[in-house]
């Protein structure tokens, strides 16, 4: 199934890859607002969470446990927002987002808000990296 596996082109223009976990593309969402991460299960043609597979519902759900921990000890946060859409994107995809108090968006979601504001691509890169090494993930 992972072969026949294409990201959106709208995650891929809004995104940096960081990585694959076990059932999961991570991507690192190219607006420095906010740090978020997006975890995309390697599966063709699936649109939401239920068509997962049991094994692959339970492998997600690590994977967002993961990415939740290595984010909250990346930098202190507030709150930790985890969601899965899709209402843009079709392909099923699960964001997870430090959320902080002084936030531009807090308390209301991040989605819709303001405009994104791109990393400036050092920060970028010296952010993926970081994140890639807490995750543990081989960049590509």
């Amino acid at each position: 199934m992972i072969k026949d596996f294409e990201l959106h082109p709208t995650l891929a223009s809004d995104t940096l890859l960081l990585g694959d976990m076990a059932l999961s593309r991570v991507l690192l969402m190219n607006d420095a607002r906010f740090p978020w991460l997006i975890l995309v299960p390697r599966r063709a043609g699936l649109r939401e969470l239920h068509e997962l597979s049991a094994n692959d519902a339970a492998e997600l759900f690590t994977e967002i446990n993961a990415v939740s921990r290595a984010l909250g000890s990346f930098e202190p946060v507030d709150k930790l927002n985890v969601g899965a859409l899709g209402n843009r994107v079709p392909q099923l995809h699960v964001h997870v987002i430090a959320r902080h108090a002084g936030d531009p968006a807090w308390p209301g979601p991040v989605w819709g808000f303001g405009t994104s504001e791109r990393y400036h691509p050092d920060m970028l890169k010296v952010r993926a990296l970081h994140l890639r090494e807490l995750l543990r993930l081989v960049a590509h």
